[in-house]
C-alpha cells in the first residue's frame, strides 16, 4: 500500500518502534506521511502524538518531520536532529537518554509499555518471509518480536549486496535464562543473515526508493590531528611496555572529525591487520579496510557520506567479506566489550580536573545528543579514552573545568583524556594526582592558571580534602557561560 495508507494505521497515543541508527536504515516514507496526518489533525485542533523508539538517531525524514509538527510525546534512546533537540530543550517532549545496550532489555521488561507498531526498513523480503536487513540493524530484531503489528518499508535504493553481511543473533534471553554469547572475535558469526517476523503481524508493505541522509564530516583540522598524534604516541608507549601488541585490541570509535583523524593516523602510523568491534562504520573505516589497516569490522550500522555510500556500493562484494552488522544488544554488549578488550575512543563536551566526563549536556541542562553507546564501551573497555579540543567557541569556553556540569562518565570509568594540548593517562592515580596531570597536560594555557588557582585554593579551603571542591565557585564557571557565553575571566 502507499505510505499514506500505512501511516493511517498508526493512531494517537501509540508506541511506535522504528528502525534507524545514526541516519542509516530508517524508514523514509511512512514517518513523513504520518507527520502530514499529524499536522492536519493539529490544524483541526486535535492532538496527535506518539511515543517513538529507535536504535539511535535517525534523520530529518523521521525525527525532523515528527518534531516539527509536535508529533512526539516521548523519544528514546538517542537523537541528533536540530528540530528534535529544540523540542527537548524547550521542554515540549520527554526524552529518555539511555545506554544503547540497555534498550532491548528494558523494552522486554516493559518499561516502555507495549509496542503497538514497528516500522522497519529492509532491503527485501524472501519468499519464505525472512527479511534482508538494511544499512543498520539497531533494535530491529527486538521491535519485530515485540510489536503487535508491523509495517515494512522495502527500499530499492539500498544495495542488494547487503544480503549476507548481517549476523542476527537469536540466542539472547532475560535472567535467569541467559547463556554465554559464543562470540570470541569480532569476525565470528554466531547468528543468521536475516531478520525473522511473524507474517500475521504484517499490516502493510511500502515500497520506497530513497537514500540514507548522512552528511560528510569535515576534514580533520589541526586540533584533531594533534589529538590523534598524542593518542598514537600513547599506543606506541603501551606497545613498548607490553600492554598492547602491534595489532592493538578491537577498536571502538565514536563518530566525528576527531575520531576520523585518529583512524587516519592509524594508517599513517603503519598499523596493519587491526580489528574493530564498534557501533558504526564511517567513511574512515572503509578507507582503513581498503588499505589493509583494518582486517575486519563488526558494528550495528553504517554512517557513511554520499561518497562513502558510493564507494561501498561499488565494492560491496569486497566489504561484505570484511564487515558484519549485528543487533545493538550484541554490538554494545558489556560482557563482549570487556572480554574482547575493546579500546574505546569517544568524544566529550567537557571533563573536570578529576576526570569526570560530560558528553551530553551544555551547562548542565541543555541536551546535545545523548550518551549513545559511549558508556557501554567506556565502563567495560580495556581502555577508555575521551577526546576533545581544549577550548570551544573560538577559545571562549574551556573543555577542562573545575567540576563537570553534568556527569555521564565518572572518574572511575575514565582512563585517558586527550586534547590538542596533550594526553593524561589517569590509570593508577588518586584524585589530586589526576587533577594536576589533567591541568598540566590537557588544559589550554589561557585557562590553566585559573584552574590551578582554583585547585590550590580548594585544596586548602574545601570541606573535604580527598576531592577538593569549592562548590559555588566550581559551578560559577558554567553560570558565566550561561550569562555571557564566555568562560574567560
Amino acid at each position: 500500500m502507499s505510505a499514506e495508507q500505512a501511516a493511517a494505521l498508526i493512531k494517537p497515543g501509540m508506541t511506535v518502534a522504528m528502525s534507524g541508527f545514526t541516519g542509516a536504515g530508517y524508514p523514509k516514507a511512512v514517518p513523513q506521511a504520518l507527520a502530514s496526518l499529524m499536522e492536519a489533525e493539529h490544524g483541526a485542533g486535535n492532538e496527535f502524538q506518539i511515543k517513538v523508539l529507535t536504535g539511535a538517531s535517525t534523520a530529518p525524514e523521521l525525527d525532523g518531520v515528527l518534531a516539527k509538527v509536535g508529533g512526539m510525546q516521548l523519544r528514546l534512546p538517542y537523537m541528533s536532529d536540530p528540530s528534535l533537540r529544540k523540542r527537548i530543550n524547550d521542554g515540549d517532549l520527554d526524552y529518555m537518554d539511555i545506554h544503547l545496550s540497555h534498550v532491548a532489555q528494558h523494552a522486554w521488561f516493559g518499561f516502555y509499555g507495549d509496542v503497538d507498531v514497528a516500522v522497519i526498513e529492509v532491503v527485501g523480503v524472501l519468499e519464505d518471509g525472512r527479511l534482508i536487513p538494511s544499512s543498520s540493524v539497531g533494535n530491529n530484531k527486538t521491535w519485530l518480536e515485540m510489536a503487535d503489528k508491523v509495517i515494512i518499508e522495502v527500499n530499492a535504493q539500498q544495495s542488494p549486496g547487503l544480503e549476507g553481511m548481517h549476523d542476527i543473533y537469536y540466542g539472547t534471553a532475560l535472567p535467569p535464562h541467559r547463556k554465554p554469547i559464543p562470540l570470541l572475535a569480532p569476525e565470528d558469526r554466531i547468528g543468521v543473515p536475516y531478520l525473522h517476523v511473524d507474517p500475521d503481524k504484517i499490516i502493510a508493505v511500502v515500497e520506497t526508493d530513497a537514500p540514507d541522509r548522512l552528511s560528510a564530516f569535515a576534514a580533520p583540522d589541526a586540533a584533531s590531528r594533534q589529538i590523534a598524534g598524542h593518542l598514537l604516541d600513547f599506543f606506541a608507549h603501551e606497545i613498548d611496555h607490553g600492554r598492547l601488541t602491534g595489532t592493538l585490541l578491537p577498536l571502538q570509535s565514536g563518530v566525528g572529525n576527531v575520531a576520523n583523524a585518529v583512524l587516519a593516523g592509524l594508517a599513517d602510523g603503519g598499523y596493519r591487520g587491526l580489528r574493530a568491534f564498534t557501533e558504526v562504520i564511517q567513511d574512515g573505516m572503509l578507507e582503513l579496510i581498503k588499505n589493509g589497516t583494518l582486517a575486519f569490522a563488526s558494528a550495528t550500522s553504517f554512517s557513511l557520506s554520499e561518497a562513502g555510500i558510493a564507494e561501498f556500493n561499488a565494492n560491496v562484494d569486497f566489504y561484505r567479506e570484511r564487515i558484519v552488522l549485528r543487533p545493538q544488544e550484541i554490538s554494545n554488549h558489556p560482557e563482549l566489550v570487556r572480554r574482547l578488550g575493546c579500546i574505546a575512543m569517544n568524544g566529550m563536551i567537557e571533563a573536570d580536573i578529576y576526570g569526570n566526563v560530560n558528553s551530553t549536556h551544555v551547562a548542565g541542562s541543555h541536551m546535545m545528543n545523548g550518551i549513545g553507546g559511549s558508556g557501554d564501551f567506556a565502563r567495560n573497555g580495556f581502555l577508555s579514552v575521551f577526546m576533545s579540543p581544549s577550548t570551544a567557541k573560538g577559545g571562549r569556553i574551556s573543555g577542562i573545568v573545575p567540576m563537570a556540569s553534568h556527569v555521564d562518565h565518572t572518574e572511575h570509568d575514565t582512563m585517558v583524556i586527550v586534547t590538542e594540548q596533550g594526553l593524561a593517562d589517569l590509570r593508577g592515580l588518586a584524585p589530586k594526582q589526576r587533577a594536576r596531570l589533567i591541568m598540566e597536560r590537557c588544559a589550554h594555557p589561557d585557562f590553566r592558571p585559573m584552574l590551578e588557582d582554583y585547585f590550590e585554593r580548594a585544596s586548602r579551603e574545601s570541606y573535604g580534602k580527598h576531592t577538593p571542591h569549592l562548590m559555588g565557585e566550581a559551578l560559577s564557571w558554567h553560570q558565566r557561560y550561561i550569562d555571557t557565553g564566555d568562560m574567560r575571566p
